[in-house]
């Protein structure tokens, strides 16, 4: 459907509709419970966050309708930037309206196997919805939360490590909408997210061979091949010490002309997006020579090491799929109210005997057959999967 030949009415009538995705998927206290038992471990201990300029949350200029964070993405990684930043945010605001749900690429929510360590549904339960122009339209009429996009999409994930910190051609969605809806843009920035998965480059030819299993693109370097022989490394990161930058906020409403928005020509929202395309550019590059000169910051990691040697197996990358799947094992058995996850070494052992499926990330080749079978299996019934 191309909601712009709609009329006013008509669009109004499929937004209504439409608003069963605020709540479809979402279940906060799989999203809480996920943040204090697993995402907010890894943020302080592995990524060790620090948010810039995030002190204070911003009020909404127009009550109706969200404000719209954007960023840039980091490449040729698994998104742990976007989980990471969400999912401190909410914390660190409590959990209240002032954080923002994100619309991300399709191709993120199509297979389980997008999804960290085959847990059905995650990025859904925790808040997130399809990136489409009707979810954005209807997402613009959301009064709980506000919103944020990454507007490179997927080539910003997938864009190789000579790309890195260099913008991608961005949308112009999220022009269109604040134009709309005259609500201000809320830019920060995402710092050494490009060490999460360093030195690996990208191929249009193998990207649109990869896109057909319905994966967004394949990173090409050292790594590539042992993926094939170890499993779990789809879903690694580096301990890249992550900074969440935030810029000046922006009023693009207030940078051209002001008419009615269906009197604006394509060339002026192109004209529009191509300006915040420069200012977000300049406002990276001095982010990122402010923050990102060392980027794994290697003698706080050994410091952190140190004080967290009695967990150090879910530290580390290894022990991820043990630490998820225990998590999405209890969850299921208890809800969120009826556990606390323990991270030592004795449960470890203890959380992978109870997770024997995970053994399969750790065997070469074969052990893909089950976790692919598994990932593109569709949900049983009360999993709810597009």
């Amino acid at each position: 459907m191309d909601i712009k030949k709609l009329d006013d009415a008509a669009l109004k009538k499929v937004i209504d509709d439409n608003k069963i995705i605020y709540n479809e998927y979402l279940d906060l206290p799989f999203a809480i419970k996920l943040n204090e038992e697993i995402i907010d471990f890894l943020a302080n201990n592995y990524f060790r966050v620090e948010y810039i300029g995030f002190d204070d949350p911003p009020e909404r200029n127009t009550s109706n309708h969200p404000l719209i964070f954007t960023s840039n993405h980091s490449g040729m990684a698994f998104p742990w930037d976007g989980i990471i930043f969400l999912s401190g945010l909410f914390k660190k605001w409590n959990y209240q309206h002032y954080a923002a749900r994100p619309l991300i690429a399709p191709m993120l929510t199509q297979t389980t196997l997008m999804n960290p360590f085959l847990i059905p549904n995650l990025w859904k339960k925790a808040g997130s919805i399809d990136a489409n122009m009707l979810n954005f339209e209807t997402m613009m009429q959301h009064k709980d939360y506000n919103l944020l996009i990454y507007p490179e999409g997927v080539p910003g994930i997938g864009k190789g490590f000579n790309n890195r910190y260099q913008l991608q051609k961005v949308a112009t969605s999220f022009v269109r909408m604040s134009l709309k809806y005259k609500t201000d843009l809320i830019p920060f920035y995402t710092i050494n997210g490009e060490f999460i998965n360093p030195y690996h480059y990208t191929s249009s030819f193998v990207d649109k061979l990869i896109n057909i299993i319905k994966i967004p693109f394949l990173p090409l370097g050292a790594l590539t091949i042992v993926l094939i022989l170890q499993p779990w490394l789809f879903y690694y990161a580096m301990p890249a010490k992550l900074y969440f930058v935030r810029g000046k906020r922006i009023s693009p409403y207030k940078m051209i002309a002001d008419k009615p928005y269906k009197e604006y020509t394509q060339q002026e929202i192109e004209k529009l997006r191509d300006e915040l395309h420069v200012t977000m550019q300049s406002e990276l590059t001095e982010a990122k020579n402010n923050y990102g000169k060392k980027p794994y910051q290697f003698r706080q990691f050994l410091k952190v090491i140190g004080n967290n040697f009695y967990r150090l197996p879910f530290l580390f990358p290894t022990g991820w799929p043990v630490l998820f799947s225990e998590f999405y094992r209890k969850y299921k058995k208890y809800g969120a109210n009826g556990f606390k996850m323990k991270l030592n070494w004795y449960t470890f052992f203890i959380y992978f005997l109870k997770n024997p499926f995970v053994i399969f990330y750790f065997i070469p080749i074969i052990g893909w057959i089950p976790i692919l079978i598994k990932g593109y299996k569709k949900s049983k019934t009360g999993e709810k999967h597009t």
